[in-house]
């Protein structure tokens, strides 16, 4: 299936949002926001979200299907709009250089799965922090070669596919975590 990626934006917030709702809010209601900055008091996860696309302080590249429809996502952003992230405390004991992007979740709907959606939001990812300036990259995700893992572990993809995008292994920060980066070039 061939899919095209473009940004979270205002612009896009409706297809963003079908996906999210279609998925019962993604992981228990998130809206993919657990890893921004605390959401402020009285707004849902849904409005906090919109609130910080609005103010160009969430990005994704949203993956479209052939129809135009959204069935997956990359999150990525600045170090400190995806402040929060799993494995922290294991991170900071030996920090590595500080990014200038961080990939944080990626998404994929559940009818959509094992179709080349992960890929694509992750290489969509690549180009617009690429046209962005580029940087360097990071991510902590799970390694998943000679054992089945929950899917529950894998909302930030496999260690595998972000090899397979250039990313190297920098330091373990759980049974299966690893913090994996890459320099990206600017466009």
């Amino acid at each position: 299936m061939a899919y095209t990626v473009t940004p979270l934006v205002p612009a896009t917030w409706d297809l963003f949002a079908e996906l999210v709702e279609r998925n019962n809010g993604v992981y228990g209601g998130c809206w993919c926001t657990a890893y921004h900055p605390p959401r402020p008091a009285g707004l849902t996860n849904r409005e906090a979200k919109l609130e910080r696309v609005r103010a160009d302080a969430a990005h994704a590249a949203l993956v479209l299907d052939e129809e135009g429809r959204a069935q997956g996502w990359a999150q990525y952003g600045e170090p400190d709009e995806l402040a929060g992230f799993k494995h922290r405390r294991a991170y900071d004991q030996d920090a590595p250089p500080r990014p200038d992007w961080r990939i944080a979740c990626i998404f994929v709907d559940r009818q959509h799965r094992q179709r080349g959606v992960a890929r694509a939001a992750l290489g969509g990812a690549l180009t617009l922090v690429a046209e962005a300036g580029g940087g360097l990259v990071e991510a902590i995700s799970e390694v998943t070669a000679g054992r089945e893992a929950q899917p529950r572990f894998l909302f930030s993809a496999t260690v595998e596919l972000f090899e397979d995008h250039g990313f190297v292994r920098g330091r373990q920060v759980g049974k299966h975590a690893w913090v994996v980066s890459r320099t990206v070039l600017p466009a």
